[in-house]
């Protein structure tokens, strides 16, 4: 566009800058505004408004209102749209104070927030846990503004169930009901989740139905909630019945919802419907395999363990320590303390760091089949006893090195904290 002769209007240029912005090249644009201006070309005001919202996503908010001032400067008057990106960026940036003191300097200057502007740090504060500040903007906007929308109730609806506050979030969802507002499967499915998070199944069974009685097609996310909190609750009939009508209604269950099923399965020792299950799905995450791998370990399937673990490892989806310690907690639990060991030696080799779960699964395994004997027992007993068993486990199993030296003196710390608070708390 630089080489064509005339030289495109601002508005070409505008419209180009707002489709790379929208494809989230932020430093392309700004660069692109610039070279814009060095060909004599002014920009107008939803050019700047585009380069503020560039500069906030590159967490330069204060140089958005660098932009600002230009714009005052050039004789433009900013609209909803350029205060709220900058309302946005300090939100993004954390800075909800400032993004509210700049909402009571738009008023000031006969600017009335808008649903977006008003949205926007409605979110900032759910999203930092500030929910209860939150709810008195929603009623300060329901006050001063505008009939706040589904899209706000919303907001702290989720927010609410996520500070596991449902009574509160249901209250809220009768307060909609009764205003008239209509909700969305947004609305039921934040609520069935919280409802969900205490167990109470049968009024998140309610509001499914009553999802359904109004027309609102539930998706894929609040089906999946239900066999999740279903197989929690050992009701698999129950969730297999909601897993049926999922499918009748043509909506594709995803990772989460098969792996739900799975370790519904693998609770209740019903391995084979877990592999079925397994082999129903197209694609498999990390999390699924190590929910099987888990519970065909605790069934002591391990050959078919074995068997999955091959396959992570064919698939590069075994580079996690707690794959690793599912496994070697399965062998030590199955008297194979050699494999155990030889899984435990191979994982510095392949860039995995034992953690304190790894160190107890091999302590615990090294004990049960009696190699930290009754006379290192007895040793024990004259010194610092969490010492001496793990120098003793690392000398029996590795060499020493950095991992060991500093797990060695977060041992030893925690013993002698432990030894003082004994002695602290045994009276004279």
């Amino acid at each position: 566009m630089f080489h064509m002769r005339p030289l495109p209007s601002i508005l070409d240029f505008t419209l180009l800058l707002n489709a790379v912005a929208r494809m989230k090249h932020y430093s392309l644009v700004i660069t692109l505004i610039k070279q814009i201006e060095s060909f004599g070309i002014s920009p107008d005001l939803y050019t700047l408004t585009i380069l503020i919202n560039c500069f906030c996503h590159v967490n330069r908010v204060d140089f958005g209102f660098s932009v600002l001032a230009t714009i005052f400067k050039l004789g433009f008057q900013p609209n909803h749209i350029t205060l709220t990106t900058l309302v946005k960026g300090l939100c993004l940036q954390g800075n909800i104070a400032g993004a509210v003191r700049l909402v009571e300097d738009m008023e000031r200057n006969g600017y009335k927030p808008d649903a977006i502007t008003c949205g926007t740090i409605l979110n900032a504060l759910c999203k930092i846990g500030k929910t209860d500040m939150a709810t008195g903007l929603l009623r300060k906007i329901e006050k001063k503004y505008f009939e706040p929308n589904v899209v706000f109730y919303n907001i702290i609806i989720d927010s609410l169930c996520k500070d596991r506050l449902v009574i509160e979030a249901l209250n809220l969802l009768f307060e909609m009901q009764g205003k008239g507002i209509q909700l969305d499967v947004i609305t039921y499915t934040c609520s069935i989740q919280g409802l969900c998070n205490f167990g109470r199944w049968r009024e998140a069974t309610t509001l499914l139905n009553e999802m359904t009685q109004r027309k609102i097609m539930p998706n894929v996310q609040t089906f999946s909630i239900l066999v999740d909190t279903l197989c929690k609750e050992g009701m698999l009939t129950e969730a297999n019945e909601v897993f049926t009508v999922m499918i009748q209604r043509g909506i594709e269950p995803n990772t989460v919802t098969y792996s739900s099923l799975i370790d519904g399965y693998c609770l209740q020792n019903k391995m084979e419907d877990a592999i079925k299950t397994f082999n129903m799905m197209v694609e498999r995450d990390p999390q699924t395999y190590a929910i099987l791998l888990d519970g065909l370990c605790k069934n002591k399937k391990i050959g078919e363990a074995m068997a999955l673990f091959q396959e992570m490892e064919d698939k590069n989806l075994d580079h996690n320590i707690v794959f690793y310690n599912i496994l070697m907690d399965s062998m030590c639990n199955a008297g194979e303390l050699t494999i155990a060991r030889e899984i435990f030696n191979s994982l510095l080799a392949k860039g995995l760091q034992p953690n304190v779960q790894t160190y107890t699964i091999m302590i615990k395994g090294f004990c049960k089949e009696g190699l930290i004997d009754e006379e290192m027992g007895e040793a024990a007993k004259s010194t610092n006893s969490l010492d001496f068993i793990f120098n003793h486990f690392i000398r029996v199993m590795v060499p020493f090195d950095a991992l060991t030296y500093s797990t060695r003196t977060l041992t030893t710390s925690s013993s002698r904290y432990s030894s003082d608070r004994e002695n602290v708390e045994t009276p004279n």
